[in-house]
C-alpha cells in the first residue's frame, strides 16, 4: 500500500521504468513494419532515446536507493499489444504506416503524462536533480509526438502518411 507522495514517486519511477523496458523491446519491430522511410527512421531514433531514457531513470533509482526492475507497467503492456493486433490486421504501405503513428502517438502520450507526474512529484519532494533528468525525458517524449505527428500530416510542401493512406 502506497501511504506518502514519497513512496508513489518511487512506484511512479518503478512503473516508467518497465514502460521504457517493454517499449526498448518493441521498437525495432515497429521500425521493420514501417514502409516510410521517415518513420522508420523516426522509430530508430528514438529507440536510441528510450535507452538513454531508462539509463537516467537507473541514475535516479540508484541515486534513491531503488531496485527499478519487477514492476509490470501494465499500461505499455496493452498499448503494445493494441498496435500489434493492429499492424498485423493491415497491409504493408500507408495504412499500416498511419496504424503504426497512431500507436506510437498513443505510447508517446502515456510517456509524456508519465513523465510529467512524476517530475511534479520530484519537484515536491526537494529532488531537483531527479526533476531536472525526468523533464529531459518529457522533452525528448514531446518533441517524438510531434515528430510522429509532422510524418503523419506532412509538411508545407507535401502530404503525410495520413493523406496517402486515403488512397
Amino acid at each position: 500500500m502506497i501511504t506518502n507522495l514519497e513512496e508513489l514517486y518511487r512506484d511512479q519511477l518503478r512503473d516508467i521504468y518497465s514502460a521504457e523496458t517493454q517499449l526498448i523491446t518493441a521498437l525495432p519491430e515497429m521500425a521493420v513494419a514501417a514502409s516510410n522511410r521517415d518513420l522508420r527512421e523516426g522509430f530508430v531514433k528514438h529507440l536510441e532515446e528510450t535507452r538513454e531514457h531508462r539509463v537516467r531513470l537507473e541514475e535516479i533509482c540508484a541515486r534513491r536507493g531503488i531496485d527499478p526492475e519487477g514492476e509490470e507497467c501494465d499500461a505499455m503492456r496493452g498499448l503494445i499489444k493494441e498496435a500489434k493486433k493492429h499492424v498485423g490486421e493491415t497491409l504493408t504501405g500507408e495504412v499500416r504506416d498511419a496504424v503504426l503513428i497512431a500507436s506510437a502517438n498513443r505510447v508517446e502520450h502515456y510517456e509524456i503524462a508519465a513523465y510529467g507526474v512524476t517530475r511534479a512529484f520530484a519537484k515536491a519532494l526537494g529532488y531537483d536533480d531527479d526533476a531536472k533528468l525526468l523533464g529531459d525525458s518529457l522533452d525528448e517524449e514531446s518533441a517524438t509526438d510531434e515528430a510522429l505527428t509532422k510524418i503523419a500530416t506532412g509538411g508545407l510542401f507535401g502530404s503525410g502518411v495520413n493523406e496517402a493512406a486515403i488512397h
